[in-house]
């Protein structure tokens, strides 16, 4: 009887348990609001039990005599707040996942109740705040996942207490403790990765658990704030187990370790840090390592290190000499990326069995034939952006995998062999910007894998040939043989290319008719500048006039003919009521315009006189004084000799008579106009003075320190970023030389990396970087570029107050092509550098007067600056009419992609209408500047009255013209929506191909 009693009341006792886990999950229920797939919410019923107590068909519920072992609910997109405390009480809880919700709230102490845990899963939520120290409690936790959240502050120190702890995720949070208070204190885990945060401190894991260092299989410390050198304390660890090892993006510096003993490693990226110095020759060997990808991509690298032969008897650490990378052996090597670095020398002449490979934007020299020995096994080759020269071989391994082929921005010449056209893989072709010449392979056009053809910007001469197939399996996506000299009529094949969705034979010498049946995909298409001549085909209709003109003066698109509007939707104005009152905001423009233009006119007062005395010593000496610059000078474009220059601002200040780069180097900003009343001692310089660092980023540009301090300057222009000026070197090259305000800067570690990307860019329509100096004193910072002698935009918008500027008057498809040369640099800056303009207006926009081609200056010059130096930038573009609204709800804006699709609005806008950004349209109180002025006209119709009245002329009833003017009007209100409704540069692009 007793027996039975204590049954009953072990029965008793196990219910309540029962009862007190299926309480807990109610009460998670309660903190879900939303579950869109209904799984959780329907089938988490208080009646639906077993008869061993365990909830029955509970969607994500594990249960064992009647106690909660499980909790699995992920990828079910559950919105609401994650009740710790309520799920304190499952004792017997083994595993909780809850990964890719949209659960948010805290993580609260509760959790470190749960001392059954094993697997903690909170990955990918909305979860904030810390991690609680009692997490550190749960000694049996095998895996802990908090990876993708919005966690921050410190991490707990107790992590040494989690013996079992074999897996840690934290990456993509915002945690920003020094990172070896947290690897010193880990045991032996197996997987850990921190990337994606804001972790600081170096890498010295001789100071860390050396049970760490032999069991850690997978560490990856990527994309976080970490500097200084890789393992400084006693050198590389003996690392037993690690196969991957991912230190990317930081701000490391030093040389990069041997990793010799790291036998099991298969993956090392440190991509994207300052690592100096020559790449490990044992990490291209083939050695006992079995490596098999190495990503040292955009660092500071220079040559391979090469150990020197000695004796046995020396017993010091052998010789280290640097040279080319002559040959990789590494039979294990698949990938290997080099890219962004400044190795130089010809290419290796063998890559082992590397797949993919990677030598873009380096200093690469010699002949390109060396490819020739590269085996069977690649499949991607990408050597765009270096210096290479010579032909291709047409004898060359058979390339059997090869897949994808970038060469562009090279110095290639000669023909293309045909063996090029008989890889059988190739999906992928990129000879652009070269010197390639003679015709285009046949064969290349009958590939049934080739979905991308790029040879524009070379010297092709013949037509396309395409013949007229048969196969339906023709493979072509996108071609682009632009900047050639292709001639005749296109031929009939054209139209077998079901896929094409990219078609580019601008600016060549095509002649005949359009074809009538190109691909019904086709987004981007562009034959302006050719000598087509007929009717538009009807399928052609929805591109507009930018696809066709300029040139091309017999084609013939139907008036009828409109390129559609992108959707429906109804262009309207801002709401007023979020908007300060249109006077106030006037006032305050005008205040500000008034302002600049006093302190101008002062100065400008100040100036001449000191120079009419200084000149009035000078006569009575005899001398003959050199005229300094006036303002009318500046804002034309011109210098005293009558060159015109690429000014940075309208509000250029009148500058100081020639002087050599290190004279004005050595001034700090603040001496410069009472250095400017002496400009023969300021032509005195010594060469020593350079006592800083020059760093060339081009290839092209041969250049000493010591001829640059003794070049003569001579001061062009001045922008919110500093000073501009024209050097003319020995050999007659001139550079622009733009010296830097002092304290607008970041530190030297940072400017030198973003420096280095920067000057990796290249575009024919952009003005690239080509080196910088970084002298000892805060002001010694300068950007070097080649000078272009060309006036900028804002002086066509000016030229009717600017009488000396005798610049010609822009025509329809002049403006047509300016617009599309900037959105093509713009598209490719954001596509494919993935960084913005950041400073886009007129002034930066410079026009070649021969050939109406536009070139885009002063780009992405804040990744350089302070947040100072950007809030400044900001603000010049403000008063300049070129600030996105979105701008005026932050205390910190900072340039981005949505801001350049705004600031290329206001510029077509300008090239529209004919007037400046800043301009306060007269005769309408109500409208301030001309961004509104052009909304408010297209709001009521009154489209018309926004273009230039040149443009119109005695042309005023050409339905052709004011088709061409309506579309890209409603390209430029499009750029100028608020944030979210503008479209990208690639889709803008594809308006005017359209």
């Amino acid at each position: 009887m007793q027996s039975t009693i204590w049954l009953v009341l072990l029965f008793l006792v196990e219910l309540a348990k029962g009862s007190l886990d299926l309480d807990a999950l109610l009460e998670f229920k309660k903190g879900v609001l939303k579950d869109p797939s209904g799984k959780v919410l329907s089938s988490w019923d208080s009646k639906s039990l077993g008869p061993n107590g365990c909830p029955q068909n509970w969607f994500g519920i594990g249960c064992s005599d009647g106690h909660i072992t499980s909790i699995e609910l992920n990828d079910v997109g559950l919105v609401g707040v994650l009740d710790f405390a309520a799920i304190s009480g499952l004792k017997m809880l083994q595993n909780l996942s809850v990964a890719n919700n949209q659960l948010s709230g805290k993580i609260t102490e509760e959790v470190g109740l749960i001392m059954s845990l094993e697997f903690l899963d909170l990955s990918k939520n909305m979860f904030r705040g810390s991690i609680p120290s009692k997490l550190t409690s749960l000694k049996n936790l095998v895996s802990l996942n908090l990876s993708l959240n919005s966690l921050d502050g410190m991490v707990p120190t107790g992590f040494a207490s989690l013996e079992k702890l074999k897996y840690l995720d934290l990456h993509s949070n915002a945690f920003s403790i020094d990172i070896m208070l947290l690897l010193a204190s880990l045991g032996d885990v197996e997987y850990v990765d921190l990337s994606s945060n804001k972790f600081v401190g170096s890498l010295d894991l001789q100071v860390g658990n050396s049970s760490f260092v032999s069991s850690i299989q997978y560490l990856n410390i990527s994309h976080n704030n970490l500097d200084g050198e890789l393992f400084p304390h006693d050198g590389m660890p003996y690392f037993d187990s690690l196969e991957a090892f991912d230190a990317s993006d930081n701000q490391l510096t030093g040389t990069i370790p041997s990793f010799n003993f790291v036998v099991s490693l298969r993956i090392l990226r440190l991509g994207n840090n300052q690592l100096s110095g020559s790449l490990p020759e044992a990490l291209l060997e083939d050695s006992s390592m079995i490596l098999s990808e190495l990503d040292l991509s955009q660092n500071q690298l220079a040559g391979l290190n090469q150990a020197t032969s000695f004796p046995n008897y020396f017993m010091k650490p052998f010789a280290i000499l640097a040279g080319p990378i002559g040959g990789i052996s590494a039979v294990n090597l698949k990938l290997l990326n080099l890219s962004y670095n400044q190795f130089s020398g010809p290419l290796p002449f063998k890559v082992g069995r590397c797949a993919i490979i990677d030598l873009s934007n380096n200093r690469l020299t010699g002949n390109v034939s060396r490819i020739q020995g590269w085996g069977n096994y690649v499949e991607v080759i990408v050597l765009s952006s270096n210096a290479l020269t010579g032909t291709f071989p047409n004898q060359t391994s058979q390339f059997l995998r090869l897949t994808s082929l970038k060469i562009s921005n090279n110095s290639l010449e000669g023909l293309l062999p045909t063996m090029l056209g008989t890889y059988l893989e190739l999906e992928t072709i990129d000879l652009s910007i070269n010197q390639l010449s003679g015709t285009l392979l046949p064969s290349l056009f009958n590939s049934t894998k080739l979905t991308d053809i790029n040879v524009s910007f070379n010297k092709f001469t013949g037509s396309v040939p395409i013949m007229a197939f048969n196969s339906e399996n023709l493979s072509l996506i996108s071609l682009d043989v632009s900047h050639n000299a292709l001639a005749g009529p296109l031929p009939p094949g054209l139209d077998k290319f079901p896929d094409m969705v990219n078609l580019d034979l601008s600016d060549n010498k095509f002649e005949g008719g359009l074809p009538n049946d190109l691909s019904g995909k086709l987004e981007f298409f562009n034959v302006a500048n050719n000598n087509f001549s007929g009717p538009v085909p009807q399928n052609l209709w929805r591109f507009p006039d930018s696809s066709f003109h300029p040139g091309n003066p017999l084609l013939v698109l139907p008036k009828h003919a409109k390129a559609p509007s992108e959707g429906d939707s109804t262009l309207s104005l801002r709401s007023h009521g979020s908007r300060m009152k249109s006077t106030i905001r006037a006032a305050l423009i005008a205040g500000l315009i008034c302002g600049v233009s006093v302190i101008a006119l002062l100065t400008l007062i100040i100036y001449r006189k000191a120079h009419q005395r200084d000149g009035g010593k000078d006569d009575m000496k005899g001398t003959k004084e050199k005229k300094g610059l006036s303002l009318s000078d500046i804002e034309c474009g011109h210098d005293t000799r009558e060159h015109s220059v690429p000014v940075s601002t309208v509000q250029n200040e009148p500058l100081s008579s020639p002087i050599s780069v290190m004279s004005s180097a050595n001034l700090s900003p603040s001496k410069v106009q009472d250095q400017s009343k002496s400009p023969n001692s300021l032509r005195v310089s010594s060469p020593d003075k350079l006592a800083g660092d020059l760093h060339l980023l081009d290839n092209a540009l041969k250049v000493t320190a010591e001829e640059l301090s003794c070049a003569p300057a001579e001061a062009v222009g001045r922008s919110c970023h500093g000073t501009l000026y024209k050097a003319t070197l020995g050999s007659d090259q001139v550079l622009a030389v733009k010296w830097l305000k002092e304290g607008i800067v970041k530190g030297k570690k940072e400017f030198a990396r973003e420096a280095k990307k920067l000057g990796s860019i290249r575009h024919p329509n952009l003005v690239s970087l080509l080196g910088y100096y970084w002298g000892p004193k805060e002001h010694e910072r300068l950007l070097i570029s080649n000078y272009t002698d060309a006036p900028c935009l804002a002086l066509y918008l000016l030229r009717k107050d600017a009488e000396p500027c005798k610049l010609h008057p822009l025509s329809l498809n002049d403006r047509l092509k300016i617009s599309v040369d900037v959105a093509r640099c713009l598209n490719y800056l954001h596509h494919e550098s993935a960084i913005p303009h950041g400073n886009l207006k007129s002034t930066n926009v410079l026009i070649d007067t021969s050939t109406v081609n536009a070139l885009l200056t002063d780009y992405s010059l804040h990744r350089l600056m302070t947040s100072a130096g950007t809030a400044e930038q900001v603000l010049n573009a403000s008063v300049l009419g070129y600030r996105p609204p979105e701008f005026a709800s932050t205390s910190k804006p900072c340039p981005s992609l949505k801001s350049d699709v705004y600031a290329f609005g206001v510029i077509l806008l300008e090239l529209l209408t004919g007037r400046s950004s800043a301009e306060i349209v007269p005769g309408n109180s109500e409208v301030l500047d001309l961004t509104e002025w052009a909304r408010l006209l297209a709001f009521h119709d009154r489209s018309i009255e926004c273009f230039d009245p040149f443009l119109l002329g005695k042309q005023s009833n050409d339905e052709d013209m004011h088709t061409i003017l309506d579309s890209m009007l409603q390209v430029a209100l499009r750029c100028i929506l608020p944030a979210d409704e503008r479209p990208d540069m690639k889709l803008v692009l594809s308006n005017f191909a359209r």
